[in-house]
């Protein structure tokens, strides 16, 4: 698939996924979304990739939907396609589901670390499509808004299940009922990013990040690492995570990643993990049963 909305990029084990559209301030569209969903096949699939850094070209990072058009940017079809014969809307249809929320599950499914590099301006799905990111670093030039309730909307991309989250309940309605763009200061202080850093310095930031994991870190242990902490979001009890980890503390023990873990501490080197994500992922992934959307 070729992409003309997105940058897609790997080097030396991190991929770079830079949305490119600055003469809109990479407003989403869904052909966009679609570029990006392609973009994380492809990720999950080569084994080279160990990290990921997604970033905006220009002065946004993404300026929310595509709205120039009218309020249809905010969904796929037209609402002619989404209602039934006796005029009542079809929930079910695909084409009732919001994108957004197609983008926050695949990168929720992803199996690599996921880094947001938010280098300006982030409001409407620019600000939710981070939140099933792993960490989030902001640019000191940073604006961030989950605007919905100020376009006579709501909060999309699975937020509902994110947000509160990543910052709480309490700091998450604060932000989703005023609607207001607030500044990477207070992204900080409520703990939405990691840190802030000077133009120049944002990128750099999220590559050193990305190599640390990278360098140091078995992959199909990160993939495995990655879906236990996200999931057990959800867990009603700590027996669930118990299970959990009890499979993957077996599995991983008796795997060549372990030896290899092992002797590279013993003997003072890098390791080098032979396990494949592609390959080696042990027989109980996935545990979960994937819902289905209706």
């Amino acid at each position: 698939m070729g992409h003309e909305m997105i940058r897609y990029e790997v080097e030396d084990g991190i991929a770079t996924l830079t949305l490119t559209r600055p003469d809109r301030l990479n407003a989403f569209t869904t052909a966009m979304m679609r570029e990006m969903l392609d973009a994380f096949d492809r990720i999950d699939a080569d084994d080279a990739v160990r990290a990921v850094v997604v970033t905006g070209e220009g002065r946004a990072f993404c300026a929310g939907a595509d709205i120039a058009g009218g309020a249809e940017g905010f969904h796929d079809g037209d609402e002619g396609s989404l209602r039934r014969a006796d005029g009542t809307l079809d929930y079910a249809s695909p084409l009732a589901r919001d994108g957004g929320g197609l983008l926050a599950l695949r990168i929720f499914e992803l199996k690599k670390p996921i880094i947001a590099a938010i280098n300006g301006v982030a409001v409407g799905i620019g600000a939710t499509m981070t939140l099933p990111m792993d960490i989030r670093l902001a640019s000191d030039r940073a604006r961030i808004g989950f605007v919905f309730t100020r376009r006579g909307i709501v909060p999309e991309a699975a937020s509902s299940y994110f947000l509160p989250r990543v910052v709480g309940v309490s700091k998450a309605l604060e932000w989703c009922y005023s609607g207001r763009v607030f500044d990477a200061q207070e992204a900080l202080a409520g703990g939405l990013v990691r840190s802030i850093h000077p133009g120049d310095d944002l990128l750099p930031a999220a590559y050193a990040l990305a190599r640390e994991i990278a360098d140091n870190s078995a992959p199909v242990s990160i993939a495995l690492t990655r879906q236990m902490i996200w999931r057990g979001l959800g867990m009603a009890h700590p027996m669930e995570a118990h299970r959990i980890d009890s499979r993957g503390v077996l599995t991983r023990s008796l795997s060549g990643d372990a030896r290899e873990g092992v002797a590279s501490f013993l003997e003072k080197r890098a390791a080098h993990f032979p396990d494949r994500v592609s390959a080696d992922m042990p027989d109980y992934f996935p545990w979960w049963e994937e819902p289905q959307y209706s």
